[in-house]
């Protein structure tokens, strides 16, 4: 006798199968689990891409100025870009317009040596490059990119720090080049942050709204409101431990702080 029509119904799976992620036991997380296989693959592929492009810019670059280097006809180099972009934008699109050769030959300038090129682009993507590109001495593009790998900034906290003069305000740029050169080369090589390269004079804290003429108090309470923003102004190493905290040097116990003499605590750490 054949199942009556409700039973047979009633025994049919819903439409579109079970749901994975109501399921127990093993199932129960496989949705999940295949969902971050995807995300990190995807993140993968684009991190791929982007130091493919920024290797290619940057070899691109080099080559157009090998050649105008090797001419030295007045005029043959924005002749030669023109007639590249020109046929380049015909066979593979407008990012080869004249302005974003112009950008490859200056990214070849400004960062000549490609082993320090290479320890770059696995962090900085090609709109970081361009961020730095402007900038016209090489030891102060050398501490924003070196600084922008060691503390993963996104485009738009390097462009901030640029505009913020944070280069200028550290005390590494009053040293002579030579020595400004070595802790680069020892931030490159080891990724020592040395005091020279996080503390600042001035700090900029205008976006903290005290008056000009203020007590402590307000201070402190301006600080802890633009937390944030206070703390990424210092720099690297400081963390906020308590509003107020008793610390203890040298046998001595005492309301401590490292932000001016306001009794928020913004400690000094260094993480090593």
């Amino acid at each position: 006798m054949s199942p009556s029509p409700s039973r047979s119904k009633k025994n049919l799976p819903a439409a579109g199968g079970p749901s994975v992620r109501s399921a127990k036991g093993p199932a129960a997380g496989l949705l999940d689990d295949i969902e971050r296989l995807i995300r990190e693959a995807r993140r993968a592929a684009a991190a791929a891409v982007n130091v493919s492009l920024t290797m290619l810019y940057w070899r691109i670059g080099k080559r157009i100025r090998e050649d105008v280097l090797a001419s030295r006809r007045a005029g043959y180099g924005e002749a030669i870009v023109a007639t590249l972009s020109r046929q380049l934008v015909a066979q593979h699109g407008r990012g080869f317009e004249t302005k974003n050769l112009h950008r490859m030959l200056q990214f070849a300038e400004a960062f000549p040596d490609e082993a320090i090129v290479a320890t770059l682009w696995r962090q900085l993507s090609w709109s970081h490059f361009r961020e730095l590109l402007p900038l016209k001495r090489p030891l102060q593009r050398e501490f924003y990119a070196e600084m922008c790998r060691i503390e993963g900034w996104s485009v738009r906290t390097l462009s901030e720090r640029i505009d913020s003069m944070l280069y200028e305000r550290t005390a590494l740029s009053r040293k002579p080049d030579e020595l400004i050169r070595a802790e680069l080369n020892a931030l490159r090589s080891r990724g020592d942050l040395a005091p020279v390269l996080v503390l600042k004079d001035p700090y900029v804290l205008d976006f903290l709204g005290v008056a000009d003429r203020y007590v402590e108090r307000d201070l402190e309470d301006a600080i802890l409101r633009e937390l944030e923003g206070f703390l990424l102004e210092l720099g690297a190493g400081f963390a906020f431990i308590a509003r107020q905290k008793r610390i203890q040097l040298d046998g001595t116990t005492s309301t401590s702080t490292c932000c001016s003499s306001t009794a928020c605590c913004a400690a000094w750490w260094r993480w090593s």
